[in-house]
C-alpha cells in the first residue's frame, strides 16, 4: 500500500505537463485522483493511462477560470468518492510579453486561472479538508520570487499566489490542514518545448543545444522534468513531509539567485 491509499485527491491543470505528472505519481501510491483541465480529449487520456497502471482516476472537464466550477469540480470529487483529502492547485498559465502590448484582458485572465481559480477551490474543499486532516499544495512558480520584464503579469500572480499560500497556511494550523507550495523552475512541459523550438530556429542552432544554452544562460543545473515536480509533490504530501508547513519550495536547479 502507498503512502495515498484511500486519499481523494483534486489535480487542476491534470491533462498535460506537471499536472499529469503529480496525478500520476499520487495514483501510483494508492489515490484516488479526480483531474481537471478544459481539453476533454487530453484529460481523458490522463485519466485512462492512470487507469491502464491500475490507478483510481476520474476526469471532470471544465473550465476553472468560470467563478462557480471550482466549487463544482469539488462537488464532483465528493459524487466520485465522498470525501476530499488533498488539492493540488497546478492550473494556469499566463500571457508573457512586452508590457506596454499586455492588455487588461490578458492581466484578468492570468489571474482567473491560476489565482482565483484556486481561491475558489479551496474555499468550496476546505470543510472537507478540515475534517480529514489533509493537505493544499499550490504549483506556483519560480516567477513569483524573480519576476522579469516579459513576465509582469506572472510574476504579480505568482507573488499574490505565494502570499497567500503563506496567509493559508495559518488557517491550516488552526484547522489542521497542511498547506505548502513548490515553485517549478524551468521544466520541460510542452510550453518549454516551444520555447525551445522558436530559440532553437531562431538561432539556427540543434533543439538539444537551445537547452543547453538555456541552463547556461540561467546558469542552472539543468532543465528539470515534470516527475522532479511528481517526487517532491509526494514527499511534501506523505507523511513524511508532516512538518512542512507554509514552505514555499523553490526546484528550479539554481535558477533563484535571490535569498
Amino acid at each position: 500500500m502507498g503512502s495515498q491509499t484511500g486519499k481523494v485527491i483534486i489535480v487542476t491543470g491534470g491533462s498535460r505537463g506537471i499536472g499529469r505528472a503529480i496525478a500520476r505519481r499520487l495514483a501510483s501510491e494508492g489515490g484516488k485522483v479526480v483531474i481537471a483541465a478544459r481539453d476533454r480529449t487530453t484529460l481523458d487520456a490522463a485519466a485512462k493511462e492512470i487507469s491502464s497502471a491500475g490507478g483510481v482516476a476520474t476526469a471532470v472537464p471544465m473550465d476553472l477560470r468560470a467563478p462557480d466550477a471550482p466549487a463544482a469540480l469539488a462537488r464532483a470529487a465528493l459524487d466520485a468518492y465522498g470525501a476530499i483529502d488533498i488539492v493540488v492547485n497546478n492550473a494556469g498559465a499566463t500571457k508573457r510579453g512586452d508590457f506596454q502590448d499586455l492588455t487588461d484582458d490578458d492581466w484578468s485572465d492570468g489571474f482567473a486561472l491560476k489565482f482565483f481559480a484556486a481561491v475558489r477551490l479551496v474555499r468550496a474543499a476546505w470543510a472537507h479538508l478540515k475534517a480529514r486532516r489533509g493537505a493544499v499544495l499550490n504549483i506556483i512558480g519560480v516567477g513569483g520570487r524573480t519576476p522579469g520584464a516579459e513576465f509582469t503579469i506572472g510574476g504579480s500572480v505568482n507573488g499574490a499566489f505565494l502570499t497567500f499560500t503563506k496567509a493559508l497556511s495559518d488557517v491550516g494550523i488552526r484547522d489542521g490542514v497542511r498547506v505548502n507550495a513548490i515553485n517549478p523552475g524551468f521544466i520541460r512541459t510542452d510550453r518549454l518545448s516551444g520555447w525551445l523550438e522558436a530559440a532553437a530556429k531562431k538561432q539556427g542552432i540543434s533543439l538539444e543545444a537551445a537547452a543547453e544554452e538555456m541552463v547556461r544562460r540561467t546558469n542552472t543545473v539543468r532543465l528539470g522534468a515534470p516527475e522532479d515536480v511528481a517526487n517532491l509533490a509526494a514527499f511534501v504530501l506523505s507523511p513524511e513531509g508532516t512538518l512542512l508547513q507554509g514552505a514555499l519550495l523553490d526546484l528550479d536547479g539554481g535558477q533563484t539567485k535571490t535569498v
